[in-house]
């Protein structure tokens, strides 16, 4: 039987404690292929800025079109996206082609370390604890998952929408 949402998926992604920049980015790699071969139907990418996020690279942006199906959804949060926007062109052009699974808002008045720094799915969460040393904790427990959405949801409530597939203007 396929994985759910629900149920722990077998994938390989880690759980624990983690200490490094390239593992982060291996992490999320990992995370968004597993969400696209695991059938994840809602991601939630969480950070102040994702300048440091491996967002514009071909194959996150192909694991991403692999998962962009009928009934998923991502939400994006962070304090401001400019930096997503200087730092990861293919990957705004993904949101723009799929505009209409993604919805983003801007946390603009949190403090630099206040929006947390985090992918969360119903199968997996990651959150980077310490982003200065890149220390992150990965997990399947129900509580840190539900413990974090409701931290990530204060947030969500808090912001404004943000990062519009196209910008209009004369």
């Amino acid at each position: 039987m396929p994985p759910t949402d629900s149920t722990p998926s077998p994938s390989l992604l880690p759980e624990g404690r983690i200490v490094g920049r390239e593992d982060f980015g291996a992490i999320v790699r990992q995370a968004l292929q597993a969400a696209a071969s695991e059938g994840w139907q809602q991601l939630l990418l969480s950070d102040t800025d994702f300048a440091d996020w491996p967002l514009g690279e071909r194959a996150v942006v192909e694991a991403l079109n692999a998962w962009s199906r009928t009934g998923r959804t991502l939400q994006l949060l962070a304090r401001e996206f400019d930096t997503l926007r200087q730092r990861h062109p293919r990957f705004v052009g993904w949101r723009t082609t799929w505009s209409h699974i993604v919805e983003a808002r801007a946390c603009r008045g949190a403090s630099g370390e206040g929006v947390p720094s985090a992918i969360w799915t119903p199968a997996w969460t990651l959150e980077r604890i310490d982003p200065e040393r890149s220390v992150l904790v990965a997990s399947r427990s129900p509580e840190r998952k539900v413990a974090l959405r409701e931290r990530l949801d204060a947030f969500w409530l808090k912001g404004s929408p943000a990062f519009p597939a196209t910008v209009l203007g004369l």
